[in-house]
């Protein structure tokens, strides 16, 4: 992955036998990296991670953290200091060009497992970024009850990612608990006891979630038929201020409720709206109709959640046993009213195998996101939109730098290796997304998979030849103030993503928000 001229051996300068640094000069066209570091003595065995952190200078921040990544040494390492300056007026756009590299000095770093390093930010200055003026706070959205079907330990699964966009906002969810089917290990399954329930729904509540655990309104019913008794449930449990009914899944996550409740608001809900989104697959549209696809959020205004109830006796009773939960909505609703869906740009089902980079790097904001976590492409989409704690609804942004760096916010830090113009005679249509993606496609028709949806792709790149991805592992709070992103290159696996005898390549971005001590000596980028 990088040249070998060892330049300097600075353990040697720090007299620290304990600690194997390594320092090598690297092309403009490498992929790898890149430090200005100072190391520090090492943290005493049996420290824990808090003490070691505790151990660093004022300058700089410890990294006792990556102990938990599982990282194949020796490793190379990087990172940048990245202040955003919050811009009334200003417009997000899909790609921002910054006048200046993401990382400046073009030197590797290799770090062996027992190194402790100082990282001082005060010999770099930090990056200003300027992005839309959005709040950070949690929005009130009182106005919102949504539904879910699942089990217990789903549920456990998935109250990370909930928690990231319900928690503290006065939304309702009410979740039916199901019983899970059987299996190897627990042939006869049970539902759970109403202690288990209330014990749970403690839990969850003294987390800032207004969250409501119900058993089924039938014993017997199917999950299908549990999805669709939502409809009644909610209807069951609504207040004065209900405006909307949203049916969702136990992996739909919403990255801003106050973006959604904005894009809401030119639909009044005293009139009947069925809004949602198709699958991005032509081919899962063809097969099961024009509907609201569940996982990407099924919104109901007060007015058209009111006639299904109306007629929810009868369309229970007209469904098809083998009818999904989504296709049950779309069949009452087609039966018994002349609403038309509304299909709502930003809302993803997310019906696409393979690697989703191509979708997440496309630069635009999602109202809603769906299938997370996929097998071996998990997407760890609580840590991902971490971010919004400093920026707002900076989540997935795009940024492209003069080193062929590309961030898009959240999700992964990319270099291209044909440069960010695309070298040669072609250049990058950075408003055309990436075709990473696996999706079929239907015989004899003009749209290819996803036009309708993602619109007109561009040809992927080959990864570690083309183009060379970073991808998000883990993203929290430092200090109160701070974001840490951290971001992986594995030096291999099943994507080939290195190569053999290679270490694991880190970048870490320590975002935060501008102070009144930054005012003044900034220097604004991106403008």
């Amino acid at each position: 992955m990088f040249p070998r001229r060892s330049i300097v051996i600075l353990a040697s300068l720090f007299l620290l036998s304990a600690i194997t640094l390594t320092v090598h000069q690297i092309d403009k066209r490498s992929p790898g990296f890149i430090g200005n570091l100072v190391p520090s003595r090492p943290g005493k065995e049996g420290q824990d991670e808090k003490e070691i952190e505790e151990t660093t200078g004022p300058c700089g921040r410890g990294i006792a953290w990556l102990a938990k990544l599982d990282l194949k040494y020796p490793i190379s390492y990087a990172q940048r200091e990245i202040i955003v300056h919050p811009t009334p007026g200003l417009e997000r756009k899909s790609m921002t060009k910054i006048t200046e590299p993401l990382f400046p000095q073009p030197k590797q770093l290799l770090l062996d497992k027992e190194s402790r390093l100082e990282l001082p930010d005060c010999q770099q200055e930090p990056l200003v970024l300027e992005v839309p003026d959005t709040p950070t706070t949690p929005v009130n959205a009182s106005t919102m009850h949504f539904g879910m079907a699942t089990t217990l330990d789903r549920l456990a699964d998935s109250t990370p990612m909930i928690e990231r966009w319900l928690a503290h906002t006065s939304a309702k969810l009410f979740v039916v608990i199901i019983t899970p089917a059987a299996n190897e290990a627990n042939k006869k399954p049970q539902p759970p006891t109403p202690k288990q329930l209330s014990a749970r729904q403690s839990e969850l509540r003294k987390r800032g979630m207004d969250i409501t655990l119900l058993p089924p309104l039938q014993h017997d019913e199917s999950y299908t038929e549990t999805y669709f008794s939502l409809i009644r449930i909610l209807h069951t449990h609504r207040s004065p201020g209900t405006e909307w009914h949203i049916l969702i899944d136990d992996d739909t996550f919403f990255p801003s409720l106050r973006a959604l409740l904005s894009t809401l608001n030119p639909y009044p809900a005293n009139q009947p709206h069925w809004i949602g989104a198709l699958s991005e697959t032509w081919w899962s549209v063809a097969r099961y109709g024009m509907m609201a696809f569940g996982g990407a959020g099924i919104f109901l205004s007060r007015a058209l959640a009111e006639t299904l109830n109306t007629y929810y006796d009868t369309c229970t009773g007209e469904m098809h046993p083998a009818a999904g939960g989504d296709e049950r909505v779309m069949r009452c609703i087609y039966n018994h009213t002349d609403v038309k869906l509304t299909n709502l740009q930003g809302l993803h089902q997310m019906d696409l195998g393979g690697d989703l980079s191509g979708v997440y790097e496309n630069g635009r904001f999602p109202l809603s996101l769906h299938h997370w976590k996929t097998g071996r492409n998990d997407y760890p989409v609580d840590k991902m939109s971490r971010i919004s704690d400093v920026c707002g609804e900076c989540f997935l942004q795009r940024w492209r730098f003069t080193d062929d760096f590309v961030v898009a916010n959240g999700f992964s830090i990319s270099r291209y290796m044909g440069g960010v113009g695309g070298g040669g005679t072609e250049g990058i249509e950075w408003d055309r997304p990436e075709e990473t993606w696996e999706s079929r496609t239907v015989e004899e028709s003009v749209n290819e998979g996803t036009w309708h949806s993602l619109g007109m792709g561009r040809k992927a790149l080959v990864l570690g030849v083309e183009k060379v991805q970073w991808r998000l592992v883990d993203g929290g709070r430092e200090g109160g103030e701070v974001v840490r992103q951290v971001y992986l290159r594995r030096a291999t696996g099943e994507k080939g993503e290195g190569e053999e005898g290679e270490g694991d390549a880190v970048f870490v971005l320590y975002w935060r928000r501008e102070n009144d001590e930054d005012v003044g000596k900034k220097n604004k980028i991106g403008r």
